[in-house]
């Protein structure tokens, strides 16, 4: 697409990457352009840059925004230790991310705030996700529910016991890598839907800089490092839930450049080394103070080392979120066949040429589109050679396939079985669409009570009978229609009943007879407007493909609503 005129969101823009991709966007001539990262000081900082790069730009061209994108607005500012030491704001954080994505979740997320608020045109995530989600070490968090459990059982104090084994797992609750990282990219698409953001461009990473399972780089971990697998798993699974996210009709395009190599460099210097902000201080421990080996290793502690009052200083090369090397740290990972490195401006210049619709080859959604296996032609022309040694079948034993509730959802079920009573009592769409509502109903609840082996699969497979005045209710003991999730009973509310029917109860109630009345009445006013003579390609929900509507087909019909009333349609072959 077009960059110039547009909206620019760069998540991460004070970064290694993001800065260089702020640069090149500059190319282009952008409308304005909102630069993020986790900390207010470096969003002021990458924009304060950005001004003084691009004076011209105008004072209101950049825009700094900052805060936690993984975290509800209200917790954006945070720090994390914060967040998880805190009762409230702990439990905040396990029900956004293990609850169901209802608006209220979406709304008060600090991404789906940034969105509404500027309504990107063009959106660069050059955020390290997959480092963010899989460095809170689930592995460490594990160990202390553990540690914590086989104290409780020694304790005495059971309520102190108890108490610390609740702490515990709620901090691992809020650790799971998978409900983060789904929710992240629910939150992403219905936050970008809405925003009506035409692009997303990801900045991926395989998680070991490309090395196999063989790489030597580890923060004291068995090799390879568990944790650094994590960060390779959580990057995997993220690409593949982008490459969903690609193959949904009102999503943006989605594409992910993802570097196999380290990035560098920001710039060389001398000065202070830093780690995680703070300066690294020297200490001593001359041979007479040495520590005498014997007994148990203490791991933590000062032991006999004393503070020089001085920090470490020496020349470094700035990696960015990487981290600050040393001359041999960096010649060590740059030696060919290590690591290696590659620049930002030449990711930076991937991304700009996707954005611009150019083909760099980069795009990791795009190769894995070209390299599954699609539907094929032979699966295709043998669908019809199923169908009917199926429908021999159904002949010769006297039954119609109709639902197991092996697919899922209930819904599909549901609708399955709905289809199929209004066939069984009418035949046809068209004899359904001139029948009144209630007649329907009527019919329908006459079928289900005097036919009880019909009315007997339908509830042993999972799916309840709501009758005609909806508060009587048709079931067996297993229901798949509110599912259960912990509790044994539920509020019995006009709304609820609604939503359930709607999700997997066969409704025979009035209102919803209305509604497949209006279903069949759109499908046949879509055949009878198509020319007598049509025989083009132009569509393929002709005459010939409802068999010239003289009978429903209860898997064709709920194909074509899947495909259209609930918005599932496939996007790619």
């Amino acid at each position: 697409m077009d960059i110039k005129g547009k909206t620019v969101l760069v998540i991460g823009g004070w970064g290694l990457v993001g800065s260089a991709i702020c640069r090149k966007f500059m190319e282009h001539e952008p409308k304005r352009m909102i630069v993020t990262s986790l900390a207010k000081t470096e969003a002021m900082e990458a924009v304060e840059q950005l001004r003084h790069d691009y004076p011209r730009a105008g004072k209101n061209f950049f825009v700094p925004w900052w805060g936690n994108i993984f975290v509800r607005h209200q917790l954006k500012d945070m720090a994390r230790e914060d967040i998880l030491a805190t009762d409230k704001y702990r439990s905040m954080v396990i029900d956004d991310i293990i609850d169901e994505l209802t608006p209220p979740v979406l709304h008060r997320s600090s991404l789906y705030r940034l969105m509404q608020q500027y309504k990107p045109d063009i959106v660069v995530d050059c955020v390290n996700s997959a480092t963010g989600i899989a460095y809170q070490d689930i592995f460490q968090v594990s160990r202390t529910v553990l540690q914590t459990i086989r104290s409780a059982k020694k304790n005495r104090n059971k309520s102190e016991g108890v108490h610390s084994l609740a702490l515990a797992t709620e901090k691992l609750l809020a650790t799971l890598y998978i409900p983060q990282l789904i929710r992240h990219v629910q939150l992403m698409y219905r936050s970008m839907s809405e925003a009506k953001t035409k692009i997303y461009v990801k900045i991926g990473t395989s998680g070991t800089g490309g090395m196999g399972l063989n790489i030597p780089y580890t923060h004291s971990e068995e090799r390879p490092s568990r944790v650094l697998l994590s960060k390779s798993s959580v990057a995997g699974a993220h690409t593949l839930l982008l490459f969903l996210m690609g193959r949904t009709p009102d999503a943006p395009i989605t594409k992910e450049v993802k570097p196999t190599a380290a990035i560098a460099w920001k710039r060389i210097g001398f000065g202070e080394i830093r780690k995680r902000g703070k300066a690294i201080e020297l200490v001593d421990c001359p041979p007479e103070s040495a520590v005498k080996l014997g007994g148990k290793l203490r791991l933590q502690g000062n032991g006999t080392a004393r503070k020089t009052g001085s920090t470490l200083k020496s020349v470094f090369i700035d990696t960015g979120e990487n981290g600050i090397f040393s001359r041999g740290e960096f010649e060590a990972i740059s030696t060919p066949g290590q690591m290696e490195f590659v620049t930002p401006e030449e990711i930076a210049e991937s991304v700009v040429f996707e954005v611009r619709a150019g083909n760099t080859g980069h795009d990791i959604i795009n190769a894995l589109d070209n390299a599954t296996l699609s539907p094929t032609y032979r699966a295709g022309y043998m669908f019809n050679s199923a169908m009917k040694t199926m429908q021999k079948l159904e002949e010769r034993h006297g039954t119609d396939s109709v639902a197991f509730e092996m697919l899922g959802p209930p819904r599909l079920s549901k609708l399955l079985y709905e289809a199929y009573l209004l066939k069984r009592c009418f035949i046809n769409m068209r004899t359904v669409a001139r029948t009144d509502a209630a007649s329907l109903s009527k019919s329908l609840t006459t079928l289900i009570t005097d036919d009880a082996e019909l009315r007997s699969q339908i509830i042993s497979i999972g799916i309840p009978i709501l009758m005609p005045d909806g508060k009587s209710l048709l079931r067996g003991p297993l229901m798949k229609i509110p599912p259960y999730r912990g509790e044994n009973e539920l509020p019995l509310n006009a709304k609820n009943i609604d939503h359930w029917a709607h999700d997997g109860w066969v409704d025979l109630r009035v209102k919803n007879m209305e509604l497949w009345r209006k279903r069949f009445k759109e499908i046949i006013a879509e055949v009878e407007n198509l020319p007598a003579d049509e025989t083009s390609s132009r569509t393929m929900h002709n005459r010939d493909y409802w068999n010239n509507l003289s009978e429903i087909d209860p898997g064709k019909i709920c194909g074509f609503l899947f495909t259209f009333e609930e918005k599932g349609k496939r996007m790619k072959a």
